[in-house]
């Protein structure tokens, strides 16, 4: 059982570390292994006026003192081959799992580069993409030491998204990696004429739960100190004083059978 957990932006050292040290304590609390996750470049903002964040150099010197003095595992998500070489030849302490963005996760030489790393690989599901077409992404990743999917979220119509509860279970019984549900982005509403995404935290914990009883046993939720003021996806993650209480939920709604 595992949660992937942080803000959508690495934005500080020390915000970063205060968010990571209190979502591994709960993890810790109720027994789920803790990634910490945050960007250190939002290259598909919807908007060519939107932060993308700190950048790669300072995100991974960062990255590597919060592993060297909290003893966390981190990931990341990549948008380049050019990216990820330079990870991989400067910073390889730095980082656990290497995440395959929603809109790459067809991108071939991203997915089959990122393989052959050694890290474990997580790839999120594409809002585009059927569950049954992943199976055509896991034979890109024959050389992968470990590789998770992560389902955030399907569009069945224009700027609204949609938890398919059977396809996450198709998912489960046949793609034989480890499933994630990332109840945060799930609850997003991509962007209308350019402008920034909205979003409803308020149904994170309903979904996580119901995921939690259905079997799921991996999240990921993005999570910040004061979403209302963060420069990516606020209105969809989860305020950090409310992470206890999700992870709680997930927990205690655990299917068992």
């Amino acid at each position: 059982m595992r949660i992937i957990a942080g803000p959508c932006q690495h934005e500080s050292l020390g915000q970063s570390a205060e968010i990571a040290q209190e979502c591994k304590r709960v993890c810790d609390k109720y027994g789920y292994d803790y990634y910490f996750k945050a960007s250190y470049d939002k290259a598909n903002r919807s908007s060519m006026n939107g932060e993308r964040g700190v950048g790669l150099a300072p995100t991974m010197i960062d990255f590597r003192a919060m592993k060297e003095t909290m003893g966390i595992k981190t990931v990341t998500d990549i948008h380049s081959v050019f990216d990820l070489d330079t990870i991989i030849y400067m910073y390889d302490d730095a980082i656990d799992v290497l995440q395959i963005p929603a809109l790459l996760c067809r991108q071939t030489d991203l997915i089959v580069e990122a393989c052959r790393t050694g890290k474990i690989v997580n790839i999120k599901k594409g809002q585009f993409m059927a569950p049954w077409d992943m199976n055509g992404v896991l034979s890109k990743t024959e050389d992968a030491k470990e590789v998770w999917i992560t389902e955030r979220g399907t569009s069945f119509g224009y700027n609204n998204l949609v938890v398919d509860f059977t396809g996450m279970l198709y998912m489960v019984d046949n793609l034989g990696v480890p499933i994630l549900f990332d109840g945060t982005h799930s609850t997003q509403k991509p962007s209308l004429l350019g402008e920034s995404s909205d979003g409803n935290r308020e149904y994170v914990p309903g979904l996580t739960r119901a995921a939690s009883a259905m079997g799921i046993s991996n999240f990921f939720l993005e999570v910040h100190d004061d979403p209302d003021n963060a420069p990516s996806d606020g209105p969809n993650m989860l305020r950090l004083e409310d992470f206890e209480r999700t992870v709680c939920d997930i927990h205690r709604y655990s299917y068992t059978g």
